[in-house]
């Protein structure tokens, strides 16, 4: 009886044994699964934080280039405003020189038309100077346009006898030509200069060679108007003694080249004026012609 129970109890044991030891290797067999399924996660976990932190990385890269593009977009718009303020004032700028421009050229053309009809005049003047005093000799009496003005230049051997400032009946003759000129311009001045050499004067009240050339002027001037009528309002008189030569005064030739009477024949201010303003009103400087 003892050995039957002693083996029913061993055969209790062996199969609680053999339960145990199964149920432990499954569940050994879960615990690895389940480990292999932690390990798994957390590589995946790792993963996944490594992506994070370069993802993250990456927006914070990219929140600082947007930040620096809003930035420079702004600095754009501010600079186009800018630009666009200067292109206006450039704009304006360039109208108004251009404007200025165009004044000016306008100003250039009117003076431009009066220099060109005063040269007219001059050219009449002179043509009827030279018609009348054709025949003297050139070296004697000569007909001159410099620098927009008319000058008459007669020795003084046509006019004085030496040192003196007493007009020759001959002299005369030479005077009356030219003041049938100057009375048929009566738009013209004119102004009579004296010139002497450098050899020192002095006679009786002429005091230099200063008294003795604007003697001589006003012996001209004065003939002109008592004996040809030529209005004195029209006429100056004016010494130059011996600083404005024509040459040297080396020898006697030169001296007498120097010793002259100049008429200096010019328009009015104001007729000169007035040309410029004719010159205005003409449709084609004011831009009326083509």
């Amino acid at each position: 009886m003892k050995k039957v129970i002693l083996g029913t109890l061993s055969l209790v044991v062996l199969l609680s044994s053999c339960v145990s030891q199964k149920k432990y290797a499954d569940l050994e067999a879960k615990q690895k699964e389940t480990q292999d399924l932690l390990n798994s996660a957390t590589v995946k976990l790792n993963d996944c934080l490594e992506e994070k932190a370069t993802a993250s990385s990456r927006l914070s890269a990219l929140e600082e280039q947007n930040a620096f593009l809003k930035a420079n977009n702004q600095e754009l718009i501010n600079n186009m405003g800018d630009l666009t303020t200067l292109t206006a004032k450039g704009a304006e700028n360039l109208e108004k020189s251009l404007e200025s421009l165009q004044e000016k050229d306008l100003t250039i053309r009117r003076l431009q038309d009066a220099v060109t009809r005063r040269d007219s005049v001059n050219l009449s003047l002179v043509q009827s100077l030279k018609g009348v005093l054709g025949n003297l000799d050139d070296e004697d009496i000569e007909v001159s346009v410099e620098k927009g003005v008319v000058f008459v230049s007669i020795s003084d051997k046509l006019l004085f006898r030496s040192g003196s400032y007493n007009v020759t009946n001959a002299a005369k003759q030479v005077l009356g030509k030219v003041a049938k000129v100057v009375n048929n311009k009566p738009d013209f001045e004119f102004m009579v200069e004296g010139h002497t050499d450098n050899v020192p004067f002095s006679r009786g009240v002429l005091v230099d060679n200063w008294d003795l050339s604007a003697k001589r002027a006003t012996s001209i001037v004065r003939v002109l108007q008592n004996d040809f009528n030529v209005d004195p309002k029209r006429m100056t008189a004016a010494g130059r003694s011996f600083y404005v030569p024509l040459v040297g005064n080396d020898n006697a030739a030169e001296r007498a080249k120097n010793r002259r009477t100049r008429i200096v024949v010019l328009p009015k201010i104001d007729q000169f004026y007035s040309m410029i303003e004719e010159g205005m009103k003409d449709p084609a400087i004011n831009g009326g012609g083509n």
